[in-house]
């Protein structure tokens, strides 16, 4: 997922709550510590978060999707996509514990 670039401090950020999404029932981040919720149908587990003034959403990859992401996550990789809850808009994806933010324009997060 890499691209050989060091990652940003917001990469880190969400390469940390996906690893504590995906394998606890609690998440710390920022010094809060936040319970992992399960929704849906498919059990998916979330849980949303401060940053930089923005709430942020960590939410597990529905596998069901057709998307490459779901493909990854059918392939029993753990993709967790994390997306602004105001405006819902995907900011960064982390598969394996590794994230990478996607290209946007003006961050403010």
């Amino acid at each position: 997922m890499t691209s050989g670039k060091p990652s940003t401090e917001t990469e880190e950020i969400f390469s940390s709550v996906a690893k504590q999404l995906m394998s606890k029932d609690q998440v710390l981040v920022g010094g809060q510590t936040l319970l992992v919720k399960c929704i849906g149908r498919g059990r998916l587990r979330t849980v949303q978060f401060s940053l930089k003034g923005k709430m942020i959403e960590a939410i597990e990859q529905n596998p069901e999707k057709s998307s490459r992401w779901a493909e990854l996550a059918r392939q029993r990789h753990q993709v967790v996509q994390f997306i602004e809850v105001e405006t819902h808009r995907y900011l960064a994806v982390s598969v394996d514990g590794k994230a990478r933010e996607y290209a946007n324009k003006g961050k403010d997060y």
